[in-house]
């Protein structure tokens, strides 16, 4: 057999000093301490040992080099002597011996002493779930091309006569040790070379009847008579491990071993440490005592460490000073290990003992020098320390470096640092040592330290999940010319060459695997898989000379000395409390090593951290950020705590360098970059959010059209520039590797680049984290690109191991050869290694990568090691050494952690090590703009619906109501495929997407709806087009003349006098409250196209009145501005925007109800867009309002004591009426008048002046026909005058009278009476317009007049023409049927004021009005008939060019005030009109709905045209995957069909029930069936056309079969049909959510039941890590996914509990009326029960009741769960008739209080406690601050509040009052799962 050792010194190692032979023989002595300590009595002759009155014959060992040696010096105590002596007993006997007892190294020394004393060769093994038969029994290994067999321990231990001794018995697997039984009961086993071993005394029978050659040829082997078995291990199940089998267990005989008894411990001690008091060395066994006691493990507690206190008593003694109470943290690291109990039990014992010193880590330590010392055999360094400034000097092992010492150039020292150094330099001087801190915190620079000030060599070791024993201590490997060896892993080689073994990730690697190491740490010994042994260098050194060997012959006898510098240092992140997985630290792992706990820095350590390493940063970054840190770390909310994690101190030195390079950087960006905000929970995210804005780090202000401009990328003199970052470009040696992918550029991803190109300057390694689709591939290879790097690409997965991440071995010839992964490629060339999928493997596979990233050190399964550039140097020449290439980089890529992905949180495992970016879907504009690109022939409008969509279903997704995120690479593909096939339409292409979910009854209904709301006709046929018939105008006719009399007497024109401009009088701003609401817009061509374009409904109150609605036309899109009276506000919004802004005036106008106010608004356009005037008319008062801030200002039109004196006659005056004229409000000047009055008010509101026009007539109307040509009508007979303004500035303006001359008709004279001018166009139709519509040639001015007699008419010449200006009507024939409101008693016969509602679109050539329903002509009635009255109106559009005529039906109001009086005062039809861009119309009912409608021919052909693209030519519905089937049968008649017992698939046929595709029988898929059974498998679908083919007959049967059954299984649940609608409608209600719900629940199932890798099995698949083995023909080389078992002894898997606190008082049925939140709260708790229904073995849930009667009524209790749907409505019906009939009163605090305290009591992996209340909490006294102590009174409930019901926003600051995510408003059904989501995706989904 063959070792290798590469660079290992095989050299004779010299004597150690007498301080090392001290330890040795106190640490000899605190193994064998007993009550009495006194020389053990050995009465040796030449043959025989004794102990006591037991003896046995010794016997001259053939291998004295396996004989233990010092184990048994010095004075043994009498419990030893007693345990010795048992053994000796069975050891007579011929009995094999397991000792028992709990973790630590006294049952080894136990054996091994007794081995020593009596002379016996060992053979030790130590088990691990990775012991397999072949190391127990034969190995097959390679030899010159032939396999032999090598016999193992067990083997060799039976043949040669020797002690087997086993360790960790309870850690193998249970089909290992069996292989033993035989062996051990019989001393017989069958070895798989052939041969047999045999009992002794039957060998010896078979020799007198045969010769030695027979059995030879028989192949038996005689068993020794002198061997024997000697087990150690642990007892389960109060450890964790396998229980004994029980065949195994008869074969030995028990002893239990117990701790040293207190006596004899103590003495240990004293001797062990004669400079410390005796009074001090026994309150420390005292507390360790106690802490062992069967009290202390009643509480749940681990064993306490008691071998260990030698190693505190030996730093006592060489340092006084220290402190006792630090030492017993160091072995008992209590604070880490605990929960606040026990952490308060250990404290109290230690104050017991007078050992508690709350100043002990304060104590003032630090090391001053370090220096090597002079001429010792082996390396030493002597420390000076200083302690509570008193110097000691320690001599400690050191390494081989010459160069020890204080200096350090890279790092920062800081008090804290110098006293956790100090505190490890003591355990070093004594063990090896753990040091546990959060990741981040710097454990790994500490120890570099460490290693640095006493010249070590660090070995780093990256532990993980699945490591093997094997792959801690050696691998296996082929030579050369095939034959198999081992090589020494690096824990090997620091054990033999003096370095410090860094195990790094002790937390994450299975405690079966360390426990191979007990041994090297408690007696330095080691035994290898090929037979090595190390031992410690003292024992070496001893069997050389006792046995004079020389260095060779050890060597050839394969032992070798352990360096006596060797130490191991582990590193670990802190256990979780209370967690039954990540509770690692062990009462086994706490015997290994002293344990130093190391903190996060306080903020002025972390300051002088930050300033020492980064010393450019600019203060006013750092001080902010590290302000911001630590009150996230000391935050009592865990959901704040969480988020410290991703700010550990190599995080924030990372934002420090970058600060420093590019200091305008907002560090809002930089945090939310390093939490990867974009993807926390909601209420991780929102807690962020708040603290942020407490710290005063705003976010930053840019937007979107700036970055469009700003950002570009350029390649132009080998320097590339992404948006204003610049770099050099790379020179590559080969450019093959480059990537070269299509981009297209956008704002959002070159936004990205120039952030990673920053980073990626300041040396960091990149990760990138988004959804599926998002671009993270396209961006990274595009970023290569630009920078010309070559890329190593490396795909990860599930099955990714250690081992294929870095190489990938082969079979070649016999010999198994290793080829370089891309990552090893990537590091020898310097390339980029992209690693995609890094989330998809195991976080321990993936956490190897933080040696390389952090340390630059890795070693690989051939050997090799990968070094960073430094170290390269150092070992430049050694064939094993890769030197890291400067320029190696790695980007990471993975999926966003949590729901809906559920793949491994590689981010929360490793984020810190890398400049984390997360890329989200692009923005609207960013994705419009390459969609553009991929499609630039595909029409705007529908890239326009296709993002908008998306976008819905993305927020959707981010919610939780959908489980699939929906990202820009669907999007890309859709558009991809519409621009290659432009004939076919968007409705069939989405179906490319969407055909996933299309047998998923609930999504598709959500896909279609969101669809249909963004206008993508999903279902629509091209023939669905619904336009208003048309009916035939009347011709024009000239009716009169208006002629402008300029001159004559004055009468007839006047000149008006203009007071001087002077400045408007304003007041303000105040900021009013401003509100928002989510904008829901459905387009309404989805399914028909008609007139109507979109609507979406205002949030208005059931009180509200709509008064008025007015539209900023803005160049992409319009904003709607519409008041509402009762209480007054002013709503507004963009027509394409997602947000509704309500500036609430009730401030304003209070009490409106006495006199019903009349409030007009204006939109203004310009540099005032976004800004209206709101104008009341009957008080005048007039409003300057900025919707978007809620900006407030009065304008006062004249003096103050004036505009008072007019308000308060206003109230008395209902004829005095104020009117703003808005025609150029656009232009941002207005027009106001009073009714009946003489004046004109100008207000030009840009310039802030106003000059008033006194007009000598009685107003009536005032119409801005032109900026200076305005149509007035006085009172007296309606006349009409036109007054102008010559030029501006003028003190006057004239007034001309117009005349309004009849024409001449049959040669006489027609009279004309003044028409009431309702509106005037502002512009005239076209030329060509013009000509159609009077069917005659004609150019000239003109301008459209409304007027109430007739449908338009138009008035040739004005006003530009002063003189002839002819007036052509379309008349409107008189009205048949009376106003119907007459006839109406609740009006008395008084009709109410007809809508004057008249827009005038110029463009198209039409007048539009709204009338009523009666007022339609006759045929349309007729086709109508009574659905007439279903409508608020119709639109009335009177189309002059086509002479058309068309009536479009307002859809009639989902809700109308009560106060129908002051509607009926308002107008005939409760709908308001504006116009908006492009001549569309902008209605608002009575209900709030805002619709959008097109009216002009020429855009609704255009619309038109495009709809008809949408859908295509095909019959545009969806495109669906089917299975397809036809039966050539009919169906017969129904039937439920026969049950197979088997549950065998059938598909077609009518026989069997649950079958698919069929006929008749129940099923799925199929035709003529009574009734749906889903029979658990595929369902084939019968055609659709097939379907229909049934007969009527047969659907009738198959009804009437269904409602049978329906009945029957109503009945068998005890249930009434009204009950099952009544639980129906309830439930119905929540349908959608409960599926969003459980699709969360599914996916954390899922996830916890994914399959794991079962290793050594028999068949499956070829495990990589076992070629050799299979090279050698061993059988159990593969493995297979299965199911893993839990470890037994673990903790049981405990469920989630939930409690559902529900309000049931009266107040929730006294006002359910108002806001329906009695319904709120029964539906929530049908979504709970419906929800959580199949999940009992993850999730308990209860649901209490509170109200006047009680705070604890149970509903729902975990012993009677609901198990149908009458049991639901049972739990409903009770809280309904509770909250009906219950005193009144309040309990929500007293039900909160006791839910938390109680729902403890049963043990659960996790608590909830959801209160649902309504918030009228206040009226009973309970405040804020009460129930937020509530909802916190136990940090392990995650306790909540949901409030369901409100008056007024009590509600909202109710949840703003408590703790950040506390608290939720919820007054919609719908969103109660969104909140449930937060919650369990903030807390369930945690890995805990």
């Amino acid at each position: 057999m063959q070792t290798i050792f590469a660079g290992t010194r095989l050299a004779r190692v010299g004597m150690a000093s007498d301080n090392a032979v001290r330890r040795i023989k106190l640490l000899a002595g605190l193994v064998n301490s007993g009550p009495t300590s006194v020389k053990p009595r050995f009465l040796c002759s030449d043959a025989r040992v004794s102990i006591g009155d037991i003896s046995i014959p010794l016997k001259q060992p053939k291998n004295p080099e396996l004989v233990p040696v010092k184990y048994a010096n010095g004075a043994l105590p009498q419990s030893t002597m007693r345990h010795l002596r048992w053994i000796m007993q069975k050891d007579a006997l011929g009995q094999d011996v397991f000792l028992i007892g709990p973790p630590g190294p006294l049952r080894r020394a136990l054996a091994m002493q007794y081995l020593e004393i009596t002379k016996r060769e060992a053979e030790y093994i130590a088990l691990s779930r990775d012991t397999t038969e072949t190391d127990l029994k034969q190995r097959r290994e390679i030899r010159s091309g032939t396999a032999f067999y090598i016999d193992q321990c067990a083997v060799r231990a039976a043949t040669k006569g020797r002690v087997l001794v086993l360790e960790g018995i309870e850690k193998a697997e249970r089909n290992v040790l069996p292989v033993l039984n035989n062996l051990l009961e019989n001393r017989e086993m069958q070895l798989d070379d052939g041969r047999f071993l045999c009992a002794a005394d039957r060998y010896d029978k078979l020799l007198q009847e045969h010769t030695k050659e027979e059995l030879d040829a028989w192949k038996l082997v005689r068993v020794d008579e002198r061997f024997r078995v000697i087990a150690l291990g642990l007892p389960v199940p109060r450890y964790k491990g396998n229980p004994l089998d029980p065949p195994l267990r008869s074969r030995f005989q028990a002893r239990d071993v117990n701790p040293i008894p207190f006596k004899d411990h103590l003495e240990l001690l004293t001797e062990a440490a004669p400079n410390i008091s005796s009074d001090r060395t026994s309150l420390m066994l005292s507390f360790a005592t106690t802490m062992i006691s069967e009290e202390s493990s009643s509480l749940g507690l681990p064993d306490f460490p008691t071998d260990n206190l030698l190693s505190a008593a030996k730093i006592l003694s060489a340092l006084p000073e220290a402190s006792a109470q630090r030492l017993l943290h160091r072995l008992y690291p209590y604070d880490v290990i605990l929960g606040k109990e026990g952490k308060t039990a250990v404290e109290d014992t230690l104050k017991k003992f007078e050992m508690f010193d709350k100043n002990a880590g304060s104590l003032s330590q630090k090391v001053l020098g370090v220096d090597r010392v002079p001429d010792q055999p082996h390396h030493h360094a002597e420390v000076t320390m200083e302690i509570n400034r008193n110097q000691y000097q320690l001599q400690v092992p050191a390494g081989s470096s010459p160069d020890v010492g204080l200096s350090a150039s890279d790092f920062v020292n800081t008090p804290y640092h110098d006293n956790l150094l100090a505190d490890m330099v003591q355990s070093h001087f004594v063990k090896d040592f753990c040091i546990i801190g959060a990741r981040g915190c710097g454990k790994s620079v500490v120890v570099r330290r460490f290693a640095d000030m006493l010249g070590y060599e660090v070995e780093p070791i990256m532990l993980y999940q699945d490591m093997t024993a094997r792959d801690l201590l050696q691998q296996r490997i082929t030579l050369p010319n095939g034959d198999t060896a081992w090589r020494p892993s690096p824990l090997v080689t620091a054990a033999l060459q003096g370095s410090i073994a860094l195990l790094d990730g002790i937390h994450r690697v299975n405690p079966g695997t360390l426990a191979i190491l007990q041994r090297l740490v408690h007696d330095r010994e080691l035994t290898l898989h090929d037979g090595t042994r190390l031992l410690r260098h003292d024992r070496y050194e001893s069997i050389k000379t006792e046995h004079e060997l020389t260095d060779e012959q050890m060597l050839k006898r394969c032992i070798f000395p352990i360096h006596p510098s060797f130490r191991i240092i582990g590193l670990a992140e802190p256990p979780v409390i209370g967690s039954s997985t990540q509770q690692w630290l062990s009462a086994e792992l706490l015997t290994m090593f002293l344990y130093h706990h190391m903190r996060p820095l306080s903020m002025a350590e972390e300051m002088a951290v930050v300033q020492g390493m980064v010393p450019n940063a600019p203060k006013a970054a750092v001080e902010p950020l590290l302000t911001l840190t630590h009150g996230l770390r000391d935050s009592a909310d865990h959901t704040v705590l969480s988020l410290s994690s991703s700010l550990s101190t190599r995080q924030l030195l990372r934002m420090s360098r970058r600060a420093a390079q590019f200091p305008h950087e907002n560090l809002n960006e930089a945090v939310n970059k390093a939490c990867l905000s974009r993807f926390l929970p909601k209420l991780a995210r929102s807690a962020l959010d708040k603290t942020l804005s407490d710290a005063g780090l705003e976010a930053g202000s840019a937007q979107e059209t700036d970055i469009e401009k700003m950002l570009s990328c350029e390649v132009k003199d080998g320097r590339v520039r992404i948006g204003t970052t610049t770099t050099q470009i790379y020179n590559p040696e080969n450019r093959m590797k480059v990537p070269d992918v299509l981009f297209y550029d956008n704002a959002q991803h070159l936004s990205i680049m120039e952030d990673m190109l920053k980073d990626f300057m300041l040396g960091e390694h990149l990760l990138l984290v988004g959804n599926q689709g998002v671009g993270k591939n396209k961006i990274v290879d595009r970023f290569l690109y630009l920078l010309n790097r070559p890329r190593e690409y490396l795909q990860l997965h599930r099955d990714t191991t250690v081992q294929t991440l870095t190489l990938q071995p082969n079979v070649q010839d016999g010999v198994i050869v290793y080829e370089d992964s891309p990552l090893v490629r990537a590091v020898k060339l310097g390339h980029i290694l992209v690693i995609d999928e890094a989330d998809k493997a195991p976080t321990n596979v993936t956490c190897i990568l933080k040696a390389l990233v952090e340390s630059g050190e890795m070693v690989l399964a051939d050997g090799r090691k990968i070094v960073s550039g430094k170290s390269g140097q150092a070992h430049s020449g050694k064939a094993n050494i890769i030197a890291m290439h400067p320029d190696f980089r790695m980007i990471v890529l993975a999926n966003r952690p949590g729901f809906p992905f559920l793949g491994n949180d590689f981010f929360g495992a490793m984020g810190d090590i890398f400049s984390c970016h997360a890329v989200d879907n692009p923005s609207p504009d960013s994705e419009m703009s390459m969609l553009r690109q991929y499609g630039p022939n595909v029409p705007e409008h529908i890239l326009k619906r296709l993002v908008q969509a998306f976008g819905e279903l993305r927020d959707m997704a981010d919610q939780g109501l959908i489980s699939y995120p929906y990202s820009t690479r669907e999007v890309v593909n859709i558009v991809k495929h519409l621009e290659e096939f432009p004939d076919e339409g968007l409705a069939s292409v989405v179906g490319n997407v969407f055909d996933f979910d299309s047998y998923n009854k609930e999504m598709q209904e959500v896909l279609v709806s969101t669809l249909q709301k963004h206008g993508i006709p999903i279902g629509a046929r091209p023939d669905s087009v619904s336009l208003a018939k048309e009916f035939s105008l009347p011709a024009p006719k000239l009716v009169s003349q208006w002629n402008v009399l300029t001159s004559g007497s004055s009468r007839r024109k006047l000149l008006c006098p203009v007071e001087e401009e002077r400045h408007l009088k304003m007041r303000g701003p105040v900021t009013m409250p401003l509100y928002q609401f989510p904008m829901e817009r459905m387009e309404d061509r989805s399914t028909e196209f008609s007139e109507l374009v979109a609507h979406w409904y205002i949030p208005t109150h059931e009180t509200n009145i709509i008064g008025d609605v007015a539209v900023t036309k803005g160049s992409k899109s319009d904003m709607v501005h519409v008041t509402t009276l009762n209480p007054i506000s002013v709503y507004s919004m963009s027509t394409t925007g997602k947000t509704i802004r309500q500036v609430d005036l009730y401030d304003v106008f209070p009490g409106l109800r006495s006199w019903q106010p009349s409030v007009k608004v204006a939109a203004l356009g310009g540099p005032l867009e976004g800004q209206v005037l709101v104008h009341e008319e009957k008080t005048n008062v007039v409003l300057l309002i900025d919707t978007m801030t809620g900006n407030l200002r009065r304008l006062f039109l004249s003096g103050v004591v004036e505009n008072a004196t007019k308000k308060i006659s206003s109230y008395f005056n209902e004829q005095e009426k104020h009117k703003m004229c808005t025609e150029f409000a656009d232009d941002n000047w207005v027009v106001f008048f009073q009714e009946n009055g003489n004046k004109l008010d100008v207000v030009n509101v840009l310039d802030g002046t106003a000059y008033t026009v006194s007009i000598p007539l009685t107003l009536t109307d005032v119409h801005l026909v032109s900026a200076d040509h305005w149509l007035l009508t006085d009172a007296d007979g309606n006349k009409k005058f036109l007054l102008t303004r010559p030029e501006q500035g003028s003190p006057v303006s004239q007034l001309h009278a117009i005349s309004e001359d009849g024409t001449v008709v049959d040669q006489g004279a027609v009279a004309v009476e003044p028409a009431k001018v309702n509106a005037v166009g502002r512009e005239g139709l076209s030329d060509s317009q013009l000509s159609s519509a009077l069917d005659q040639k004609i150019s000239s001015p003109n301008r459209i007049v409304g007027d109430e007699a007739n449908y338009a008419s138009i008035v040739i010449g004005f006003p530009e023409l002063l003189s002839g200006n002819e007036v052509y009507t379309f008349p409107r024939p008189a009205e048949e049927e009376e106003d119907p409101t007459k006839r109406d008693p609740f009006f008395k016969g008084r009709p109410k004021p007809p809508n004057r509602e008249i827009e005038i679109l110029p463009s198209s050539g039409q007048v539009v009005r709204i009338v009523p329903h009666w007022k339609a002509p006759k045929e349309l009635k007729g086709e109508l008939g009574h659905l007439t009255h279903g409508f608020a109106g119709l639109l009335e559009v009177v189309d002059m060019g086509a002479k058309k005529l068309r009536y479009v039906p307002i859809p009639r109001a989902q809700s109308v005030s009560p106060y129908v009086s002051w509607l009926a005062n308002m107008s005939d039809v409760n709908v308001v009109m504006a116009t908006a861009s492009h001549e569309g119309l902008v209605t608002v009912d009575a209900g709030g709905c805002v619709r959008l409608w097109e009216t002009g021919l020429a855009n609704l052909e255009r619309s038109l045209w495009e709809w008809r693209h949408m859908i295509g030519q095909q019959d545009g519905r969806p495109l669906q995957v089917t299975y397809e089937r036809e039966l050539g049968k009919k169906a017969e008649s129904p039937k439920h069909g026969k049950v197979d017992p088997t549950g065998a698939p059938h598909v077609g046929g009518n026989t069997w029930a649950g079958g698919t595709g069929g006929r008749d029988t129940a099923g799925l898929g199929g035709i003529g069936g009574p009734y749906r059974l889903d029979g658990g498998h595929p369902v084939y679908q019968v055609p659709d056309w097939e379907k229909e083919q049934v007969p009527e007959e047969v659907k009738r049967a198959a009804r009437e079969m269904a409602r049978k059954a329906f009945e029957e299984r109503l009945r068998e649940i005890k249930m009434s049909k009204y009950d099952a609608e009544t639980y129906e409608r309830i439930s119905g209600g929540v349908k959608r959510q409960v599926q969003s719900l459980r699709v969360i629940l599914d996916s954390l199932q899922a996830k916890s039941k994914e399959r794991q890798w079962l290793k050594h099995q028999t068949s499956g698949d070829l495990d990589e890590a076992k070629l050799i083995e299979g090279l050698t023909g061993e059988k159990a080389i593969y493995k297979r996914r299965g199911e893993q078992e839990p470890e037994l002894g673990a903790p049981q898997e405990k469920p989630k509990r939930l409690r559902l606190v529900v309000d049931v008082s009266g107040s929730m049925y006294r006002f359910n009326g108002m806001d329906g939140r009695l319904e709120r709260m029964m539906e929530a708790a049908c979504l709970v029960m419906e929800a959580f229904d199949g999940y009992e073995q993850k999730f308990k849930f209860e649901i209490y009741g509170h109200s006047g009667d009680g705070y604890n009524i149970p509903i729902i209790t975990e012993k009677k769960m609901p198990q149908n749907n009458k049991d639901r409505l049972d739990a409903i019906k009770t809280m309904h008739a509770h909250s009906q009939f219950c005193m009144s009163g309040d309990h929500t605090l007293e039900a909160t209080e006791h839910a938390v305290s109680n729902i403890v009591k049963d043990e659960a992996d996790e608590y909830f406690v959801i209160v649902l209340s309504d918030a009228n909490l206040d009226r009973y006294g309970i405040s804020p601050k009460l129930l937020s102590k509530a909802l916190t009174a136990d940090e392990d409930v995650n306790a909540f509040a949901l409030f369901i019901g409100t008056l007024g926003d009590q509600a909202d600051r109710l949840a703003r009052s408590l703790p950040a995510g506390k608290g939720f408003v919820c007054l919609e059904t719908k969103n109660i799962p969104q909140i449930l989501q937060q919650i369990f995706t903030s807390t369930m989904l945690s890995t805990k």
